[in-house]
């Protein structure tokens, strides 16, 4: 019980690919100018990430040493593309709104990570608990600088969810504030960087600020004994 705890932890916080890893963020910064954009990829990359490392630890007996990264890629570019498929035919908008971003999950280096270096040599059970926990870190990860850059750089949350949701969605959009004329670097490259840098910031304030306060409970339960 206490590795599966681990594998949530290490895919939701400690080892988040965005944060921690810092890998992915060709993707992670091109699309987030909004939350839904965000949402979507995260979506697809998280059900790759699950259908590949179920896929790789199922055959990882089988598959030869020598050529196990090309068979690796081969298993997750077709995952890649039923997803893309599924994508554009359900959610067009969507689909032309994340554009190249899609099919370009087949290179993004921590889905092949996660598959050489965690699927290829651990059971199903936990190749898809770590699938579904590294991909719901991205997806977080993507929805947060999402939600973000676009509360600075158009004053709402939650813009286009019809891309999503369909129609019936628009009553989601949350004006944060009225009468904004928008924050323009919020939604170029360099303010990305930037709102990724914060979010960076905050995660590690939040790390110390625990640490901090485990070694004093620690030290007042040592006292105390």
């Amino acid at each position: 019980m206490r590795q599966y705890t681990q594998i949530i932890r290490e895919g939701l916080w400690d080892n988040n690919p965005s944060f921690v890893q810092l890998l992915g963020l060709c993707p992670l910064l091109a699309v987030t100018g909004t939350l839904v954009n965000g949402l979507g990829l995260g979506i697809a990359t998280t059900l790759i990430l699950m259908a590949s490392n179920v896929t790789v630890s199922l055959f990882r007996h089988i598959i030869p040493n020598e050529i196990r990264l090309p068979v690796f890629v081969l298993i997750i570019a077709s995952f890649v593309t039923a997803v893309e498929m599924i994508v554009k035919a359900f959610y067009y908008d969507l689909y032309l709104s994340l554009g190249i971003f899609i099919p370009l999950i087949v290179t993004n280096c921590f889905v092949l990570g996660r598959a050489e270096a965690f699927a290829s040599k651990q059971p199903i059970d936990k190749a898809f608990l770590d699938g579904l926990m590294m991909g719901l870190g991205f997806t977080f990860a993507l929805t947060m600088l999402g939600g973000l850059r676009e509360v600075l750089g158009y004053g709402t949350l939650f813009a286009q969810a019809n891309l999503m949701f369909g129609e019936a969605a628009q009553w989601m959009t949350i004006t944060v504030f009225e009468d904004y004329r928008g924050f323009l670097l919020a939604v170029l490259p360099p303010g990305a960087f930037f709102c990724l840098g914060l979010l960076i910031a905050l995660k590690n304030a939040i790390d110390k600020r625990v640490m901090l306060s485990s070694k004093a409970k620690a030290s007042y339960s040592s006292i105390s004994s």
